[in-house]
């Protein structure tokens, strides 16, 4: 258990965010979670179904499961709005254990098949809520990680990184956020503080259960081998407690094939890596140029 940790998991009304969140209460730590949904049924799926969850609703269930959850309202894009979150943390916490970037941007045409000039421009916002937001977020939070000599700075990325996955704008935030993984543990070596990024397999989150219902035939394979994103949150947390956290630090990690390193399960089950279908992360480079 994690008694006495705090972190803070971004982008958590619903989705990867929340069950990371969740899978941290699980483990006991008090979790911060931020998102923008504070009415039930303000958020729509790609469908234009309504999506549940809200801020407010996640960091109920963290505590139900035994840590604690506390919700604040946060528009990443907004770094008046991000700087007040870390603060809030400093003042009620004095700490900040982990940091996981998870906000982003999600187009209502993200997973259509169309190239990228027939989708709204607006698809491009996934370079400043998901990348940018992910450095500012970062950025305090080292500022509070590096002064106390420890902490992890994750990243939720996916094969998205290396493969085409939704297109140019979806592929470069994830190529973005492996990159800021890499480079901030060059300046973080030595200080306690790890940085890493994790590709997640497919997830079984509120927008792939409604694609469940509505096309059962396609999607039936696609939920029996999807990870709970509960898995993540304790990947990230044995990451953190693992003997080898320094050289895993700067790495982009496929989840699955980290956790069967670390010995970590998802609800009992090993998942799939899906490397040889979707590719390889890039190596970690040692070349450094100031």
């Amino acid at each position: 258990m994690a008694e006495g940790k705090v972190a803070l998991v971004t982008g958590a009304s619903r989705g990867a965010g929340a069950g990371i969140a969740r899978g941290l209460g699980e483990l006991g730590y008090t979790v911060y979670v931020t998102g923008r949904t504070i009415t039930p049924g303000d958020a729509k799926g790609w469908d234009g179904s309504v999506l549940p969850g809200t801020v407010s609703e996640t960091a109920a269930q963290i505590t139900e499961l035994g840590g604690k959850g506390i919700p604040v309202v946060c528009d990443h894009g907004d770094d008046a709005q991000v700087a007040k979150l870390f603060e809030q943390i400093m003042d009620e916490q004095g700490r900040l254990d982990m940091l996981v970037n998870n906000a982003a941007y999600m187009h209502h045409q993200l997973i259509e098949k169309l190239p990228f000039w027939e989708k709204e421009l607006e698809a491009v916002n996934i370079l400043d809520v998901g990348l940018r937001s992910a450095y500012v977020a970062s950025w305090h939070a080292a500022k509070i990680m590096v002064p106390q000599g420890s902490g992890l700075i994750g990243f939720t990325s996916s094969f998205g990184a290396t493969c085409y996955m939704h297109g140019p704008a979806y592929g470069a935030q994830k190529a973005g956020i492996d990159k800021l993984a890499h480079d901030m543990e060059h300046d973080l070596r030595g200080t306690g503080v790890v940085a890493v990024s994790i590709w997640l397999g497919p997830q079984i989150t509120e927008r792939s259960e409604i694609a469940r219902k509505t096309n059962p035939e396609q999607y039936e394979q696609f939920i029996a081998m999807a990870e709970n994103p509960e898995f993540t949150g304790h990947i990230l947390d044995a990451i953190d407690k693992a003997p080898n956290r320094d050289e895993l630090s700067g790495q982009t990690l496929i989840g699955a094939e980290i956790a069967l390193e670390l010995g970590i399960q998802d609800r009992g089950n090993d998942r799939p890596s899906h490397r040889e279908m979707l590719g390889n992360p890039r190596e970690k480079n040692p070349a450094a140029i100031y």
